[in-house]
């Protein structure tokens, strides 16, 4: 019994610690949308490592390759939006040749229309900055959206999760 009681509280630690480490929490007080002050931000703190398999020297040469495609910079993770506002994701990547963007909504690549729309700024030979909006936002603009940056040596990408909020004064 002392074991099993032993497993049950290892185990809840460990849950407690991973889920600690994978939701960082902050909540922001003022700023966000508009000056409305309601917003909730969760700050994505940490990316995972990409693990390589030591099995296969073709995927350590395609993932591990010094001029592959990186993310070096993203937006948070999760955004809560208020409906009518205006949605904004951020990504810059790195690499040589300079990546292509790409942008996805529940693993669906997005195109441009009326109220979406992606602004790309090339920077120099290797980097590419790239910025999502969609404005107004909508209740089905709720998902999971992704850049993708990729180049012929490799392919990176971030994940954002958005849901809206509903504020009754």
């Amino acid at each position: 019994m002392k074991a099993r009681v032993h497993i049950m509280y290892c185990w809840l630690v460990c849950m407690i610690f991973i889920i600690g480490m994978l939701y960082p929490i902050v909540e922001t007080a003022k700023g966000g949308h508009r000056g409305h002050g309601l917003a909730r931000t969760r700050v994505n703190t940490w990316t995972l490592p990409i693990k390589l398999s030591n099995n296969n020297p073709l995927s350590t040469d395609y993932y591990g390759h010094k001029d592959g495609a990186r993310i070096v910079k993203s937006s948070h993770f999760e955004l809560d939006y208020m409906l009518g506002r205006k949605i904004t994701f951020f990504c810059m990547a790195t690499g040589f040749p300079r990546p292509e963007v790409t942008w996805f909504k529940d693993g669906i690549e997005l195109y441009h229309h009326k109220f979406f729309q992606v602004h790309e700024w090339p920077i120099g030979n290797d980097t590419m900055k790239s910025k999502m909006e969609i404005d107004p936002a909508t209740q089905k603009d709720a998902g999971y959206y992704e850049c993708q940056a990729d180049n012929q040596y490799s392919v990176d990408r971030r994940g954002f999760r958005t849901d809206y909020v509903m504020i009754s004064y």
